[in-house]
This record gives structure tokens, sequence and C-alpha cells, in this order.
């Protein structure tokens, strides 16, 4: 079973680590989210119902084209590129090459795992007393 492994963190943490890992001052670990969100709300909406219902009537019924999709879903076919654009931004989907100019959509993951820290831990006293 494939997991995406996402965590939340706001724009300056992720920017900080980001930095920390380029410099060679940290690594990421193997267990480390792959994909970050900078709040709940905004995974939540990402993996909203609707959006884990689409995700599933792609995975079941793997529709040859977005055009297809919209038909199955009966949403509009700029609403699912927007929304499948969003996912695919966030590595749920995979948006291939299809039939002649079609694009065919995939789901990437089948479950999704939330590493959410909700209390800073406190930072060690350095010697002499000071943090």
């Amino acid at each position: 079973m494939k997991t995406l492994k996402v965590g939340i963190a706001d724009y300056e943490s992720m920017k900080a680590r980001t930095l920390r890992i380029a410099r060679g001052e940290e690594r990421p670990g193997p267990n480390d989210p792959k994909v970050w969100f900078t709040s709940t709300e905004s995974f939540a909406r990402i993996l909203s119902a609707g959006n884990r219902e689409l995700l599933r009537t792609i995975a079941e019924r793997a529709p040859a084209s977005l055009d297809e999709l919209a038909q199955m879903t009966g949403r509009a076919k700029s609403n699912l590129s927007r929304t499948l654009k969003k996912m695919a931004d966030y590595g749920l989907v995979e948006i291939e090459p299809g039939e002649g100019r079609r694009l065919k959509p995939k789901v990437a993951y089948e479950r999704v795992s939330l590493d959410l820290q909700l209390i800073e831990p406190k930072r060690r006293k350095a010697a002499g007393g000071r943090s």
C-alpha cells in the first residue's frame, strides 16, 4: 500500500527547514513528511469529502480523459482541471498523457498519513543556562 506522508508547518518554518537542508545543516529523514501544507485548513480543503470521492472515482473507474471523468462525476471540466492541478501540486494525483491530446488522471497514493505536531518541543538550554 502506497502512503503519502504529509506534514503541517507555517511558511516561515518550511522556509527555514529548506534553507537548513540546502546548507547541509539538516538532512531529511526517511520518515519525514514528503509534502507540507501550511495549515490544517488547507489540508482539509484538498482532502475534502468531495475530493476524496473524486480520487475514489479515478482509482476505481480509471477514466481515459478529463472529459470522461467529467461525465462520470457530473462536474465541469474546468472545475476538475483546477482541482486536479492542485492535487497534482501536492503529489496526490498524476496527470499522464492519454490518447491524442487527452490528459489521463491517475491516483498516486492509496493512503495519506498526517504528521501533526501539537506542541512545540522545548529548546534545550545551552551551557551557561542560555537557551
